[in-house]
């Protein structure tokens, strides 16, 4: 497999840039199967957030791979090709294998550390095997890199270099709008994130926690499991006037457009102003991709808002953790291992095909010695039969393992190529081990060109 990761996330591009190109609706399912149709491409994976969007593929040309992977999420994203490509970055072999084990494990994060990435990459897994895009390949690179998350977060205490995105979204909240213990909140949206940022209002002790949705019985099921003593449901229509009841809302929709309006708050902040009580601004979350507040909120007095952007600056500016050069390392461990394998598995079918054609060889001269020697008894054959393979058997030993450990060193594809020259192997038998169609393109090593 020759992997090749196009790109772009909160570290290439500014939020107005990723709002733009947000993928919603079915437009990620199109782009996964547009990628995967494409000439180059045998395999294709869509790892979509609400910072970052990048395409996995296997392919067989790296520039041509890269040129139509681009223009595909230029087409896709709505943003024009010339600006989306100076925010796109390009990974190719062992140096795209190192992000994507670099992503699982939190490091690429906006959050560092964060594990609701592992959870993004599963579902990114499972969508391309849903819809048939992920081969083989892409099914073994993205299951190691979950194992290598689920490592990261077990052998290091990166969990403690930083926390979920609604986390740390909170403690900005905390830090500007009072504690979150006795608010009174609104959450808007009722998917996996809006989901843990209701469960984890509730385990910081909110007293009313409303939840409005889209569609009414999802709302309705997160408040059954949230518990209807904690949580009820409020309908979408009715949000901008919840607004003026509650101290925070958090906003995670997969809307395209602005669900609350500058006006609605501006409001809701006049409503809470005649409220000797609210002596706190109206705090908003918005962790939605494309936005789902209003930017013209920032600037509303009696409003605070926090929203991808200023979690990115807010984040950029805490200490770095020491466990960070840990998962580093083990990172850098696991690229190492999954690059030996993979080139070692190259070179398999060659082995095979050579074992193969040996015995086939074993097989014709014993024949022939049956045509030569008809009165040969049973034991003695049985025993010529025996030396003959045993010789076979040892003369290829020391090659056939030597050329397995060479071919797990970088640029080892060549040593494979040797021993199909030297024995003159036919390129079809060992096409037939492999399971690819003569005239692919064998993978090659090589980092990010």
């Amino acid at each position: 497999m020759s992997l090749l990761v196009v790109g772009l996330s909160h570290r290439t591009a500014p939020v107005g840039v990723l709002e733009r190109a947000a993928l919603t609706g079915d437009v990620p399912t199109r782009l996964l199967h547009d990628a995967a149709a494409t000439a180059t491409v045998a395999e294709a994976a869509l790892l979509n957030t609400c910072n970052r969007i990048e395409l996995y593929a296997d392919v067989d040309k790296f520039h041509a791979g890269v040129a139509e992977l681009s223009l595909l999420l230029a087409h896709h994203s709505g943003v024009d090709l010339e600006e989306l490509t100076s925010h796109l970055y390009v990974h190719y072999e062992d140096r795209a294998v190192h992000h994507l084990f670099s992503v699982a494990c939190g490091l690429d994060s906006m959050v560092v550390g964060e594990g609701q990435i592992l959870g993004q990459l599963r579902d990114a897994l499972a969508k391309a095997q849903e819809e048939h895009t992920a081969g083989r390949g892409l099914n073994e690179l993205f299951q190691q890199a979950l194992r290598v998350g689920k490592r990261a977060h077990s052998e290091t205490g990166i969990d403690k270099a930083g926390q979920s995105l609604v986390t740390f979204g909170l403690e900005q909240v905390a830090a500007g709008a009072g504690e979150i213990a006795g608010k009174r909140a609104l959450v808007v949206g009722a998917g996996s994130m809006s989901s843990l940022a209701a469960a984890t209002l509730v385990r910081s002790g909110v007293t009313d926690l409303l939840i409005a949705n889209r569609t009414p019985e999802r709302a309705e099921r997160l408040v059954e499991i949230l518990g209807a003593g904690v949580a009820r449901t409020v309908e979408l229509a009715k949000v901008p006037e919840a607004l003026a009841d509650v101290d925070l809302v958090i906003s995670c929709t997969g809307a395209a457009g602005v669900v609350i309006k500058a006006e609605d708050v501006a409001a809701a902040v006049a409503v809470r102003a005649a409220d000797a009580a609210a002596d706190t601004p109206l705090a908003l979350l918005d962790l939605a991709m494309p936005r789902d507040v209003d930017h013209a909120v920032h600037e509303l007095p009696g409003a605070l808002l926090v929203d991808l952007e200023s979690l990115s600056h807010a984040h950029a500016a805490t200490p770095g953790a020491g466990d960070v050069d840990a998962v580093s390392g083990i990172v850098a461990d696991e690229v190492a291992a999954f690059g030996a394998a993979q080139r070692a598995a190259r070179i398999a079918p060659t082995v095979v095909a050579l074992r193969a054609m040996a015995s086939e060889v074993v097989a014709a001269e014993l024949g022939r010695l049956d045509s030569r020697l008809p009165g040969l008894d049973e034991r003695s054959r049985a025993e010529i039969t025996q030396t003959v393979r045993r010789v076979v058997d040892k003369l290829l030993h020391a090659p056939t393992v030597r050329v397995k450990q060479l071919a797990a060193e970088p640029g080892g594809a060549s040593y494979a190529d040797a021993l199909r020259e030297l024995f003159d192997l036919d390129p079809a038998a060992v096409h037939a081990v492999s399971g690819t169609p003569i005239g692919t393109q064998q993978p090659s090593g090589g980092g990010a060109r």
